[in-house]
């Protein structure tokens, strides 16, 4: 790890901590983030973490570029991992497995001579971390996914994609918080509504959350309230 620290425009600083993306990467990010908390105090303006680098965004009026560099200098020269690895929560996402709201289903689970069934258990299986949001307010982008289920986005994006849509792209998994564009492979639709700029902590899912798939018939979906609006497959 060589971290390098880039201007990233008036009020930030991007701190690249790796050049390749990787799991035990997290600890490092997420103990970094902490320490800039304490670190710039109410000059903080906003933390954002990736798979590999960390923006800090702080106020101009109370720091100049030069300070605030030199904060996220002091701390790089100290930091270590988060040993406890104890940052996030356990959260779970209810999900409506069915080729109606998952049209990518049956082609992933021929390309790979498997079940629907089998499919469906590969990707709850796994206890997913979020690695970072990006793309749209509350998509969390969550990995890793089972080598098996590993697949390309679409060669044509989706000019519309389902709210809760549950989706897979390479070795990520995630879900679509809001209506959109999208290319990913949909596997199913949750009812949680993972961004509401009304809440607190307005994205449901956070950097560093554990994150389980929890299969629900359909009446159950319903139940909570979920939508069951068929999506064409592409």
């Amino acid at each position: 790890m060589v971290p390098r620290i880039e201007n990233a425009g008036l009020g930030g600083w991007l701190v690249r901590l790796f050049d390749t993306i990787d799991e035990a990467n997290l600890p490092w990010v997420t103990a970094l983030s902490r320490q800039c908390e304490s670190a710039f105090g109410p000059a903080l303006v906003d933390l954002v973490p990736s798979y590999t680098t960390l923006l800090v965004q702080y106020d101009p009026l109370m720091l100049t570029p030069d300070q605030a560099q030199r904060r996220l200098q002091s701390l790089l020269a100290e930091l270590a991992p988060d040993e406890t690895d104890a940052s996030g929560s356990e959260k779970e996402l209810p999900v409506w497995y069915d080729p109606s709201v998952g049209p990518d289903l049956p082609s992933l689970a021929d390309a790979r001579a498997l079940g629907l069934e089998q499919l469906v258990a590969l990707h709850t299986a796994t206890t997913y971390r979020v690695f970072a949001l990006g793309f749209a307010p509350g998509f969390a982008f969550m990995g890793s996914l089972d080598p098996r289920l590993e697949a390309p986005r679409l060669a044509t994006p989706r000019p519309r994609v389902p709210r809760g849509s549950v989706a897979i792209a390479g070795r990520q998994t995630s879900a679509y918080p809001a209506v959109s564009p999208g290319g990913w492979n949909l596997l199913g639709r949750t009812p949680v509504t993972l961004f509401d700029r009304h809440r607190h902590e307005m994205s449901y899912l956070q950097v560093g959350d554990r994150v389980r798939m929890v299969p629900v018939s359909r009446e159950a979906f319903l139940r909570l309230g979920g939508d069951t609006t068929p999506l064409e497959a592409s």
